[in-house]
């Protein structure tokens, strides 16, 4: 048993000793993203039901509601000690499920609470996920992000995987308010594997001469993330590489929105066939993570995970304006999405790895939540101008191919800079 292990571990990249955290890794994102796939396919049938034609109005309302929270999460990041800061993000978070559960038990068929649902979901979409890795970044080394972070990654396709099989069965007995009150207890029990995370870092603690020690707030302003981001070359990169990466999602989701909306005039359809799209995606995107992600990082360096999707989905906006059908925008969907989550998000959060603290929480916050929210909010309006001018789906599909270019050429600039301030700096972080 003890050799067959031994095995395992080692064809996973885990180290003696990595095995407990990295099992609370993957129920970490396991639990935080089946309650979120549980309520995903819920909000894109709400968003529909707006219309199709509306959904630039919120995203909008998604950036104010970001700009909104972001000193109010720069507070508690500066006030709360580190290991706090998830816990009681998470805890307030789960009382707002408590709150749209009574809602939905009172009224599921309104349209308000349908639209502030939509956009909670997409605030606490980013900013929960952006937390999680924040921890990560901050429990683990430089090497060690680079051999395990692929592999916690499919901790969060596993939950989206199990998720929108779950929000299938249960919907039927439970209801939507039924589904909302689960992914609260989900919620509740991510932060239980975050605190043994953090309990199992306290026992091996890093070695870092600028490392801020966990018990100590990270002090500063709570705009201290925006003010970071200006400064730094290497996070206005990173925060250029969200925008064009959020630009490239929202032009592909407005087509989604169309294309699914044309095709399948009924909601309940609607609904199954955006829950088999995750299906999908959540196992493509499991089997890379597992297999590839880490070794892809370990070998040719994390440029390569940030560089080899955009360069697909050039391709794939080229093949979209040249034979816009269904079948093709689904395997260009699967495609893009199943290559974020397998490769992008692991290498994204890799460039953490060499930040100081507060960068991997505060600037990391704003860049993953404001900018991402707002490079959604821009491209979802420049799109709808696009669809004003003409019913020319191939001249947008061309201008992604030109943002999906410049995407890459972004990631093969950051992975290098990431390359040169481990090698100079030894894995400290320094910006």
């Amino acid at each position: 048993m003890n050799d067959w292990r031994r095995r395992l571990d080692h064809g996973l990249n885990i180290q003696p000793g990595e095995g407990p955290a990295v099992i609370a890794g993957l129920l970490l994102f396991y639990l935080l993203f089946t309650g979120y796939f549980m309520l995903r396919p819920v909000r894109e049938t709400m968003g529909v039901a707006g219309g199709v034609d509306n959904l630039q109005w919120l995203f909008t309302g998604t950036f104010i509601a970001t700009l909104a929270c972001l000193p109010l999460f720069g507070w508690l990041a500066s006030k709360v000690r580190r290991r706090y800061i998830l816990p009681w993000t998470y805890g307030f978070f789960a009382s707002n499920l408590l709150l749209f559960a009574v809602l939905f038990a009172r009224d599921s068929q309104n349209l308000w609470s349908a639209r502030a649902f939509y956009i909670w979901l997409s605030v606490f979409n980013l900013l929960t996920i952006s937390l999680a890795w924040s921890v990560l970044t901050d429990l683990f080394s430089t090497e060690q992000g680079k051999r395990l972070f692929g592999l916690l990654a499919a901790g969060a396709s596993l939950g989206g995987l199990s998720g929108p099989v779950l929000g299938t069965l249960l919907v039927a007995p439970l209801g939507h308010a039924g589904l909302v009150m689960l992914a609260g207890l989900l919620l509740l029990g991510s932060v239980a594997a975050c605190a043994y995370l953090q309990r199992w870092r306290d026992h091996r603690p890093l070695v870092a001469a600028n490392e801020q020690p966990v018990s100590r707030p990270l002090g500063g302003n709570p705009f201290a993330g925006a003010t970071a981001v200006l400064r730094s070359p290497y996070l206005l990169a990173i925060a250029l590489f969200v925008v064009l990466l959020a630009s490239v999602s929202t032009f592909l989701y407005f087509e989604q929105a169309r294309i699914v909306s044309e095709t399948f005039p009924d909601r309940t359809r609607q609904t199954q066939v955006f829950g088999l799209i995750d299906s999908v995606v959540q196992a493509l995107a499991i089997l890379t993570q597992v297999f590839l992600t880490g070794r892809l990082a370990r070998r040719m360096g994390v440029g390569v995970l940030l560089v080899a999707v955009p360069l697909v989905m050039a391709a794939g906006f080229v093949w979209l304006a040249l034979a816009p059908a269904f079948a093709a925008f689904v395997v260009v969907m699967v495609v893009r999405r199943a290559g974020e989550y397998a490769l992008v998000r692991p290498g994204r959060e890799m460039l953490f790895t060499v930040l100081p603290a507060e960068d991997k929480y505060k600037a990391k916050n704003f860049i993953d939540t404001v900018v991402y929210r707002g490079g959604d909010a821009l491209s979802g309006w420049f799109k709808r101008v696009l669809d004003l001018l003409g019913e020319h789906p191939q001249l947008a599909m061309m201008i992604g191919v030109i943002m999906a270019l410049a995407w890459g050429a972004t990631g093969f600039w950051l992975g290098k800079r990431h390359e040169g301030k481990a090698l100079a700096d030894d894995g400290l972080p320094r910006t």
